[in-house]
């Protein structure tokens, strides 16, 4: 009897949750209407990502960090310049990220009762994430300037029409923590916004010292 269940669960989960909703715009969607900090605070930066644990988890795909910091700078932080001049680095650091499944027990009884309370929109499970992240400016010479940190805690159902499906909510779960981290990294950066472009100004573009670097390189060569 158990395995018929079973059976019934496999099948009707296999069908039902190819409807839940689609993660590709909830995990990029643009960011662009978060006013919530006014743009154009900070010279252009590099994006460098570490995404430590997270890249662990069985939710986030591998370039999804990458991704959404990319978005931050873009759509918040960095200034918007014609040239591709860049006066340092903005790296982040992921450096706890937990994802824990609640609700199983909701599965059990959804198991005996055929699967039909999904049908009505009763979750299956939730996905939590618990993520700790950090943001760090970097001028030219390779100097840390500022380190923020910031946390994300998020839930994302998994259920039939009015959720997601198991991977798909644990790739959610995991994007969401981050933005809500960075959500909590972004006001602290504004507040430093001068600060800051005044000590990246200082050190130069990176292009400078590259060329720097080449020449130094050329000449001892020469010698």
């Amino acid at each position: 009897m158990l395995r018929s269940y079973s059976y019934v669960f496999l099948a009707v989960a296999g069908l039902g949750l190819g409807s839940c909703k689609s993660t590709e715009k909830a995990v990029f969607r643009t960011i662009r209407s978060n006013n919530s900090v006014a743009l154009g605070r900070l010279p252009q930066l590099e994006a460098v990502v570490e995404s430590g644990p997270l890249g662990q988890t069985d939710g986030a795909y591998p370039d999804d960090a990458s991704k959404v910091f990319r978005q931050e700078l873009s759509f918040h932080l960095a200034e918007a310049q014609p040239d591709t001049v860049k006066y340092g680095y903005a790296k982040l650091l992921v450096t706890q990220a937990k994802v824990q499944r609640t609700g199983r027990a909701l599965q059990a009884f959804q198991m005996l009762t055929l699967m039909t309370p999904s049908l009505l929109g009763m979750p299956l499970e939730w996905y939590r994430t618990n993520l700790k992240a950090e943001v760090q400016i970097i001028d030219s010479k390779g100097d840390v300037v500022r380190t923020y940190t910031g946390t994300g805690r998020s839930k994302v159902r998994v259920a039939m029409y009015h959720g997601y499906s198991q991977t798909k909510a644990a790739r959610l779960s995991d994007v969401q923590a981050l933005r809500l981290a960075l959500d909590q990294i972004r006001p602290q950066l504004d507040a430093d916004a001068d600060t800051l472009r005044q000590q990246l100004a200082a050190s130069g573009p990176l292009e400078e010292i590259i060329g720097q670097s080449a020449q130094s390189t050329d000449s001892t060569a020469v010698n």
